[in-house]
């Protein structure tokens, strides 16, 4: 990635990805070009081409190691045909810019940082970064394209991811941006939580019209009211409103993007299924996200009685899906979860999961019955 990938986070440091904490500038201070040939990135550059490992990089080891897929790997899938030298790397082609935190959901597994949202809530319990509910990473977005537009224009991948990116006017502003100058080539992709397809004077269908390739990862972690316990603000109604809005453009792929969590590991079988019934997706289009942190949401903190109740009914949705013929990529990825679950022991911070879980039920007046364990 350091070769071939440029992510603009939290009050616009770039670093190596949207997980790993590598900081090689901020764009806010500096020129594209001090950051893409600084020391900091070209000593990693270095680093990874002799093969050697970063602890920073911890999260998709660990990953990896229990079975499941990183960011890392799904890099390597995706950019093949990339050549690599120790230090020097031409400009990026594969771009993850968060403009801002602004979010109009509260979701359980989220924070202050990437949903202004949670600013409220954040205050109460003492975890807010700032006094400020928005918090904007790109400073100056005409100066931003300034420094970052000619790699735009030539890159392959733009990537977005919250805040809410449709919620977010920069991205708008850079849809437009590209289009007037001709580089609709780029395959745009998006994490989304899909609650909204319209923003101010915006209209995403009309601008996705003019690029070739778009994927939508939907995020939503269950149907009804679960989902919409996890997803805070959403409505499922209008997920499948908007799922049926976008199927005028065909070239749009949609794909659900469950972030996999305590909340959730038990219903994901369900979930699928119910997806599949209501046409939402075919069986190939979903996409995990393994939940590392925070540790207290982590399926390995489930206790070992849980693990086994959910490993029991995994394999009775196995064979399900044996008889309905889902293919074994598919299956390869709900066993992925389960191997993560059951590599490691973190129960010591089931206490602290019950605990959080409590508070926020309190501030937010909820309840939740995840099957096994009910929290008032």
């Amino acid at each position: 990635m350091p070769w071939i990938h440029f992510h603009v986070g939290n009050n616009g440091i770039a670093k190596a990805c949207c997980v790993a904490n590598i900081p090689f500038g901020n764009i806010n201070e500096q020129s594209m070009e001090e950051i893409w040939n600084g020391m900091p990135i070209q000593h990693l550059r270095e680093k990874f081409a002799s093969g050697e490992k970063d602890k920073r990089c911890a999260q998709c080891y660990k990953l990896e190691d229990a079975g499941g897929k990183s960011i890392r790997q799904e890099t390597f899938e995706k950019f093949p045909h990339v050549k690599i030298e120790k230090k020097s790397a031409p400009l990026p082609i594969y771009f993850d810019i968060r403009f801002s935190n602004v979010c109009n959901f509260r979701c359980r597994t989220c924070w202050h940082g990437a949903s202004s949202k949670w600013f409220s809530d954040a205050k109460k319990l003492g975890t807010n970064l700032g006094e400020k509910a928005i918090i904007r990473n790109i400073h100056d977005f005409m100066l931003f394209l300034k420094k970052c537009g000619g790699a735009l224009l030539q890159a392959e991948e733009i990537y977005f991811a919250g805040g809410e990116p449709l919620a977010i006017e920069e991205h708008f502003l850079l849809l437009e941006w590209l289009i007037k100058n001709g580089a609709t080539q780029v395959r745009l992709r998006y994490n989304t939580n899909f609650s909204m397809l319209k923003f101010k004077n915006y209209d995403v269908l009309e601008l996705w019209k003019h690029f070739s390739e778009v994927e939508v990862l939907a995020s939503l972690d269950g149907t009804g009211e679960l989902g919409e316990f996890i997803r805070k603000e959403m409505s499922w109604e209008t997920i499948l409103e908007n799922r049926e809005k976008i199927r005028i453009l065909p070239h749009v792929k949609f794909k659900i993007s469950p972030t996999i969590s305590v909340f959730n590991i038990q219903h994901l079988p369900s979930f699928y299924r119910e997806c599949l019934k209501l046409k939402m997706i075919a069986p190939t289009d979903i996409y995990f996200n393994i939940l590392e942190r925070p540790s207290h949401y982590n399926i390995k903190i489930l206790p070992l009685i849980v693990k086994r109740n959910i490993e029991k009914e995994y394999l009775d949705f196995f064979y399900w899906m044996n008889r309905n013929e889902i293919p074994t990529s598919v299956r390869s990825m709900f066993q992925e979860c389960l191997d993560y679950m059951k590599a490691e022991d973190l129960s010591k911070y089931w206490d602290k999961f019950q605990t959080e879980t409590m508070l926020l039920n309190e501030l937010r007046d909820e309840e939740i019955d995840l099957g096994f364990i009910k929290i008032g």
